[in-house]
């Protein structure tokens, strides 16, 4: 078992620096393009299913709140958590429509997106992500494996290099954490 336990850490620290080596300046510039939304007024809209919703709502949260240090709050919504929005959208038009249906509700040109999906090919992401593109949101797509379609269609694609859904998912919080942490370091400096 001790052996099984040491190569999931090992694993995952490994997935993670293959990806900071990858994406170090990208992370860099998708925090100043955050940064610079959030001081002209604009919002983050994040999005996914499963482990990636609950991503989402957790990043919108950081921002929303804190992350290291008590500040203003940042807005941040997170389209997976209005489960009366979800179930009617899903009812009266079809799941594929959950989170595109909402970003024409309440993104504006300016905002950005941030689309989560470890395959890059759920079709309700996708299809929010050309939503969002065609209000003129700026889109970050936080994926894995090859990137699937999701990587083609974001303005800024970081595809984890791995094919383990869990070892995705575990690089994607630590990028969103790593953001929300540039983010602040900017907006409100300050010793902590």
């Amino acid at each position: 078992m001790i052996e099984h336990i040491q190569r999931s850490f090992r694993e995952s620290a490994s997935v993670k620096e293959a990806f900071l080596a990858r994406y170090g300046d990208q992370v860099a510039e998708v925090a100043k393009k955050l940064i610079t939304g959030f001081k002209k007024g604009h919002k983050v809209l994040l999005f996914g299913n499963g482990g990636s919703a609950t991503d989402a709502s957790h990043l919108a949260a950081e921002f929303v709140n804190r992350f290291h240090r008590d500040r203003d709050a940042l807005p941040a919504l997170s389209l997976t958590c209005d489960q009366s929005v979800i179930t009617s959208i899903s009812n009266d038009y079809d799941f594929q429509e959950v989170f595109a249906r909402q970003l024409r509700a309440l993104g504006q040109k300016g905002d950005i997106a941030i689309a989560i999906t470890t395959s890059g090919n759920s079709p309700n992401v996708l299809r929010a992500v050309e939503a969002a593109k065609s209000l003129g949101i700026v889109t970050i797509g936080f994926t894995g494996k090859d990137g699937g379609k999701l990587a083609g269609m974001v303005d800024y694609a970081f595809i984890v290099p791995s094919d383990n859904t869990p070892r995705i998912q575990e690089t994607h919080i630590t990028l969103g954490h790593v953001l929300c942490e540039l983010v602040e370091d900017a907006l409100f400096p300050a010793s902590r």
